[in-house]
């Protein structure tokens, strides 16, 4: 019947599809209405439209499916097997730094070396980058700003199964080596041929529009195999839509690309759009 309540299983933002809404619940009547799905069409249609533009997937969905079918260590369990260390100013070399801490913050100081996957609002979606850019069974500190933030952030890291992999949860020490240089914004706007721009957006996202035509776009899932592809004779500014993955992709580079001058164009982006 028309009237039979629909809920959705993912709503907008979600990797797990495309152009799905952000309602909570429908009626089957809505959707005979509004939803392609139901418009007359074959099944060779029907397949191209829903395999069209689907967003990338990331390296945990397969890793979870796996985890999932033999079972996962209870959370609380998982987390509590986790190393904790305070005061830090070096670890071991090779391995991969997450540094959870806002953008600012990351870039006046932190241990070289460390990507910035900022963890500072419930509504940052650090679970889907972390499962992204680290890739499963990837061995990786994890940089939190205090002792008051490490349950609620292994509870984050556990949620995608990647507790396992954790060397230890990590709060620094003071006055670090690595740094970042802040944007000056007015400088970018009135010179922005003087920077290599990088795009690192979905690729769907791309398509739908380029912010500045320079642009190399590079999406930030596949950032880190991808960075020999950016030139480094100029300042490089990264950008992303809203300002959120720009801080993990100019981490990147600077990590990557040691020779170049790498910039953040952070939340500014809003002034591009």
């Amino acid at each position: 019947p028309d009237d039979a309540l629909v809920y959705p299983a993912h709503g907008a933002g979600s990797l797990c599809g495309k152009n799905m809404s952000s309602d909570s619940s429908s009626t089957l009547g809505n959707e005979r209405m509004g939803n392609w799905a139901f418009k007359e069409q074959s099944e060779e249609e029907f397949v191209e439209e829903i395999l069209k533009d689907q967003p990338f997937i990331p390296s945990y969905f397969g890793f979870d499916v796996d985890v999932n079918k033999t079972g996962a260590l209870n959370v609380q369990k998982a987390k509590y097997n986790v190393p904790i260390f305070l005061n830090v100013d070096e670890v071991e070399e090779g391995l991969m730094i997450v540094d959870t801490r806002g953008g600012d913050d990351f870039k006046k100081s932190h241990l070289p070396g460390s990507i910035n996957i900022m963890a500072t609002s419930p509504k940052q979606k650090f679970e889907t980058w972390l499962g992204a850019i680290i890739q499963p069974e990837e061995d990786y500190y994890l940089v939190v700003p205090s002792v008051e933030n490490i349950d609620a952030l292994l509870e984050r890291v556990a949620k995608i199964g990647y507790e396992k992999q954790l060397k230890a949860v990590i709060t620094l020490a003071e006055n670090l080596e690595g740094s970042m240089e802040f944007l000056e914004v007015e400088d970018f706007k009135e010179h922005p041929s003087e920077y290599t721009i990088v795009d690192i957006r979905n690729a769907s996202e791309v398509a739908e529009g380029k912010f500045f035509e320079s642009a190399i776009a590079i999406p930030l899932n596949e950032l880190r195999n991808r960075t020999d592809e950016i030139p480094t004779d100029k300042p490089i500014v990264v950008h992303c839509a809203g300002g959120y993955r720009s801080a993990a992709g100019s981490s990147i580079i600077d990590k990557q690309l040691s020779v170049a001058t790498v910039f953040d164009l952070s939340d500014a982006v809003k002034d591009f759009k």
